[in-house]
């Protein structure tokens, strides 16, 4: 069960989310995974209503800043469908990983928590937004936002985005 969870008075609203993998395993950066990611993220676009402001695929974690008439739906399909994918593809590439995303009974993927924060102001917008882009920058992957390839900062972004303000 989520700690915390999308508001159902909100559910339509604009959210900062960080889908985490389970135990914060670097799983992302081999295997095409991230194109799993972004796969799913165009399905939620083309057929959830999810609306895509901002988003940077890290190593274990994503930040994305979403809207949809169902953010709630949408954050689970899209969990659940990479959850699947994910470990698929870590079972025929790296099978030895698969230990580490099993949790008493059963196997976890992502962290139950995607600690949603609702976006209410064009301040509080803006500073999920440099979040977002100075995530990869803060780690030391590139010296420039841009320079991420998985990142909306990146003027090639694979995935469309809509912003806000």
């Amino acid at each position: 069960m989520p700690k915390n969870r999308v508001s159902i008075d909100h559910n339509s609203g604009v959210y900062f989310i960080t889908p985490t993998v389970w135990n914060w395993y670097y799983v992302f950066d081999r295997h095409h995974r991230w194109e799993i990611l972004a796969d799913s993220i165009r399905y939620c676009q083309e057929h959830k209503g999810l609306r895509l402001h901002a988003y940077v695929f890290m190593l274990n974690h994503a930040h994305l800043i979403i809207q949809a008439d169902d953010v709630a739906g949408v954050i689970r399909d899209f969990k659940r469908h990479t959850a699947k994918k994910l470990l698929e593809n870590i079972a025929k590439t790296e099978p030895n990983l698969l230990p580490l995303f099993k949790r008493d009974d059963r196997v976890l993927f992502w962290k139950e928590d995607n600690q949603p924060r609702l976006i209410e102001t064009e301040t509080f917008y803006r500073q999920k937004l440099e979040y977002v882009i100075q995530n990869p920058v803060r780690k030391r992957y590139v010296t420039l936002p841009e320079y991420w390839y998985w990142s909306s900062a990146n003027p090639d972004s694979p995935l469309s985005v809509e912003h806000l303000w």
